[in-house]
C-alpha cells in the first residue's frame, strides 16, 4: 500500500437466487478473479448468498442453514489471500432476523454487521449500541455488531465501514457516523432495483457524499442473476473517491476494480479538522501482508482546469468573472478610472489586458481608459511586439509604446554596471523601470497598475523582485499558468474579431518568455521553460504536492502515470528538485505579495493562503526524492 493506495473493488455476481451452494461458487470465483488484480477491499451486493429477491425464504430454516454454510465455505476459500471481502447473508439470532455483512479476510471471519435501517418488515434491526454474540455451526462464536470499524494493520488511516441496503437512505446518514469514527472508506452493500434513473441516482450520491466525507465509497449493486417478478437488477458496481468516479461497471458478473488514496482523504480531514475518531466503534483489524499497489486509475494531467471539454467554457466564464469583478471593485472603492497594464504579448500579460478592458467596460467607461504600454528593450522581438499591440487595439485600449533601453543604459552608468554584462543586474534593471513607468503612469491619470504575474510564476519565483513581481493589483494571482492559457484560448474560441482571433491564438503559440537578454535576428531565445521546466509540470507538481500534501517521490509516481512517455524520469527528477529547490528559496517574493481575487480555494496571498516562513530549508523534500 505505497503512497497511501488501496486496491478496492465492487462486483455483483450473476446468481442464482436461493441456491446458496451456487452463489458462494461464484463469490469464490469474483475473489480470485480480484485477487489476481491485487484488490485488498472487495464489497458484494447485500444478501449476496441467497439473492435480495428471497422474500418470505428468508426465514426459513433451509435458506439460513445454506447461508451460513455457503459463507463459511467462502472464508475457507480466502485462506491465503490478504483481502477484506464483504459478502451478504440472513442470519438468525435467536427469534430475530438480520440481514448482515460478513467480514472475511484470509480464512478468518472478522465479524458480522447488521442492516441497521429496515423498510422490509422481514428483518430486524438492531438495538442501539447492542453486541450479539452469535455462534456459528463449525466454526465458534462471532460477534455481531452494527457500529464495526475495520482498521488495516498495514495503513492504520485505512478504516473500512460497511452499510447495507436501505441504510444508505436513512435519515441520520451512516456516511456522516462512519466519516465521523475515523472511516476513510464506506463499503455500500445495495439492494435496489434497476430503473431509468438508478444509475444516475447513485453517481450522483456517491459523488456528493464520498465529497462531504472526504471519503472513499465503494458500492455493489445486485446483479442479472436477481429475480425479476417485479423488480429488475442491473449489477452496477462502482468506486468513489472524494466526489469522483473512478471506476465503475454494470451488467453480467460486473467487476469495478481502482485505487482508492487514503492518504488523500486523510490529508483532506485534517485539513477541515472535522473529522475525530470515535473509540465507541468496535475496532477489528485486517491485513498482513505489505503490497506495491499497481495504479489503474487515471490522473488528469491539467488538475486546475476541468478534463471534460463541455466543462471547460464555464470554468474560464467563471474564472474571467471573478476577475473582472474583483478588479472593478478595487478601482470603485479606490475611485480610480484606469487601468495601467505593461503588454508584452505574452500570455499573461495579453489576459490582465483584456481582463482590464471587460471591467472598464462594466464600469461604464470607454476603452480607452484602459493605457497599454509596450515598453521595448535588448529581449524585445517583434512578434510579441505586434501581438501586445492588435490585441490591445482590438479592445479599443490606448496604446503606448515607451522604449525605455535610453533609461535602463543610463541607470547602468549610474550603478556603473557594463552595457555588456548580462547578468541578473542586466535583467532585472529591464524589469524595475517597466514597474516603475506603469505605477507613474497610473499615478498621473488616477489609475491602477494591473499586474500580470500568475500563480505558478509566483510559486517558482520567475519574477523580478519590486519588478514585475510587484503591481498595485493583480488579476492574475490566483490563475495557474494552465488557467491563464486556458482563459486566452476560450476567448480566441469564442470573439468574432477574426484579427483578435488571430493575434490570440499566435500569443499561444509563442514561447513563455522574459524577454531581457539581447536577441539575434528578432528571434526568442530565452524561454523560460528552459529554466524552470513546463508549466503543466509545474502546475502538476503545485496540485499534489501542495494542495493534496503529497510527497514529492509520490507525486512523482502521479507524473508518470499522468504524463506516460512524455517525460523520461531523469526530465520529471529533475524539474521536481527545480520546483521544489525554488518553492522554498523564492517564498521571500510571496511574503509580500500585492492584492488579487482567488480563483480557486488555493492561494499564495501572504494574508489568507499557503504560507511558509521565507528562510525554510527545502532538505526533507530533496530527501525524499533521492528514494526515486
Amino acid at each position: 500500500m505505497r503512497d497511501g493506495f488501496v486496491k478496492v473493488a465492487a462486483a455483483s455476481p450473476v446468481i442464482k437466487v436461493a441456491d446458496c451452494d451456487y452463489n458462494a461458487e461464484r463469490v469464490i470465483e469474483c475473489i480470485r478473479r480480484a485477487d489476481e488484480q491485487g484488490v485488498k477491499v472487495l464489497v458484494f451486493p447485500e444478501l449476496t448468498l441467497t439473492g435480495v429477491s428471497c422474500w418470505d425464504l428468508f426465514k426459513h430454516r433451509v435458506i439460513l442453514d445454506g447461508a451460513e454454510k455457503a459463507m463459511l465455505q467462502v472464508v475457507d476459500a480466502t485462506e491465503g489471500i490478504d483481502m477484506l471481502v464483504f459478502v451478504g447473508l440472513p442470519m438468525a439470532v435467536g427469534t430475530r432476523l438480520f440481514s448482515v455483512a460478513a467480514a472475511i479476510c484470509n480464512g478468518e471471519l472478522l465479524g458480522l454487521v447488521p442492516k441497521q435501517y429496515c423498510r422490509d418488515l422481514r428483518f430486524d434491526v438492531p438495538e442501539d449500541g447492542m453486541v450479539y454474540e452469535v455462534a456459528l455451526n463449525d466454526y465458534g462464536v462471532v460477534t455481531l455488531a452494527a457500529e464495526s470499524l475495520f482498521v488495516s494493520g498495514l495503513l492504520p488511516e485505512l478504516a473500512v465501514a460497511v452499510e447495507l441496503g436501505e441504510d444508505a437512505e436513512a435519515v441520520i446518514s451512516p456516511a456522516a457516523l462512519h466519516a465521523g469514527s475515523g472511516a476513510t472508506l464506506i463499503a455500500r452493500m445495495a439492494a435496489f432495483p434497476a430503473t431509468v434513473t438508478s444509475t444516475a441516482d447513485a453517481e450522483l450520491t456517491a459523488r456528493y457524499e464520498s465529497r462531504h466525507w472526504s471519503a472513499g465509497m465503494i458500492l455493489a449493486a445486485p446483479g442479472k442473476g436477481e429475480s425479476t417478478t417485479d423488480r429488475a437488477y442491473s449489477g452496477l458496481c462502482m468506486v468513489a473517491e472524494n466526489g469522483t468516479i473512478l471506476a465503475e461497471a454494470e451488467g453480467a458478473d460486473a467487476l469495478a476494480v481502482s485505487e482508492i488514496d487514503v492518504e488523500l482523504l486523510t490529508n483532506l480531514r485534517r485539513e477541515s479538522g472535522d473529522f475525530d475518531w470515535d473509540s465507541d466503534y468496535e475496532q477489528i483489524t485486517w491485513g498482513e501482508e505489505p503490497a506495491d499497489t499497481a495504479l489503474t486509475r487515471h490522473y488528469n494531467k491539467h488538475p486546475h482546469l476541468p478534463e471534460d471539454p463541455k466543462d471547460l467554457p464555464a470554468t474560464c466564464e467563471r474564472m474571467i468573472d471573478l476577475q473582472v469583478s474583483g478588479l472593478v471593485k478595487r478601482m470603485e472603492y479606490a475611485h480610480l478610472d484606469h487601468c495601467v497594464v505593461g503588454i508584452s504579448g505574452g500570455v499573461d500579460s495579453t489576459l490582465a489586458v483584456m481582463i482590464s478592458a471587460m471591467a472598464v467596460k462594466r464600469m461604464g467607461l470607454p476603452a480607452t481608459n484602459v493605457i497599454a504600454c509596450t515598453m521595448p528593450c535588448f529581449g524585445t522581438s517583434s512578434r510579441t511586439k505586434s501581438n501586445a499591440i492588435v490585441v490591445a487595439e482590438q479592445w479599443g485600449c490606448e496604446v503606448r509604446v515607451i522604449d525605455i533601453g535610453k533609461a535602463v543604459y543610463q541607470h547602468f552608468d549610474d550603478i556603473g554596471h557594463a552595457h555588456d554584462d548580462y547578468s541578473v543586474a542586466f535583467e532585472n534593471a529591464q524589469a524595475r523601470e517597466r514597474t516603475q513607468v506603469l505605477m507613474d503612469i497610473a499615478n498621473k491619470v488616477n489609475g491602477l497598475d494591473v499586474g500580470t504575474e500568475d500563480l505558478s510564476e509566483f510559486i517558482d519565483g520567475w519574477c523580478t523582485y519590486n519588478g514585475d513581481h510587484t503591481s498595485m493589483y493583480d488579476v492574475n494571482l490566483g490563475l495557474t499558468k494552465t488557467q491563464v492559457r486556458a482563459a486566452v484560448s476560450h476567448i480566441a474560441q469564442t470573439t468574432g474579431d477574426r484579427v483578435l482571433k488571430a493575434a490570440l491564438y499566435d500569443v499561444l503559440d509563442c514561447p513563455v518568455t522574459p524577454e531581457l537578454l539581447p536577441i539575434h535576428d528578432d528571434l526568442i531565445e530565452q524561454k523560460s521553460e528552459d529554466a524552470v521546466g513546463s508549466y503543466a509540470l509545474q502546475d502538476f507538481f503545485t496540485y499534489h504536492i501542495l494542495q493534496d500534501g503529497f510527497t514529492p517521490s509520490k507525486t512523482f509516481r502521479l507524473a508518470k502515470a499522468a504524463y506516460g512517455d512524455e517525460f523520461t524520469d531523469e526530465e520529471l527528477k529533475r524539474w521536481l528538485t527545480s520546483w521544489c529547490k525554488r518553492l522554498f528559496s523564492q517564498q521571500f517574493k510571496r511574503s509580500c505579495l500585492m492584492d488579487g481575487p482567488a480563483v480557486m480555494s488555493f492561494t499564495v496571498s501572504p494574508r489568507s493562503g499557503w504560507l511558509i516562513p521565507s528562510d525554510a530549508e527545502a532538505a526533507l523534500f530533496l530527501k525524499d526524492l533521492e528514494k526515486l
